[in-house]
């Protein structure tokens, strides 16, 4: 699975790892997130991530 960075911070999207605090089990796509899933550092949207 690809990572996705958040091109404000660069904080980085693990598929592998999710994102427990904002209840996103591990495995879960980035494609698969909610819409309205934000990055949990700074709270920029999906539209603000690129793959890496």
């Amino acid at each position: 699975m690809e990572k996705w960075e958040c091109i404000p911070c660069g904080y980085i999207y693990d598929p592998e790892v999710g994102d427990e605090d904002g209840g996103i089990d591990p495995g879960v796509s980035f494609e698969d997130l909610p819409e309205d899933w934000v990055c949990p550092l700074c709270g920029a949207g999906k539209e603000d991530f690129q793959k890496v």
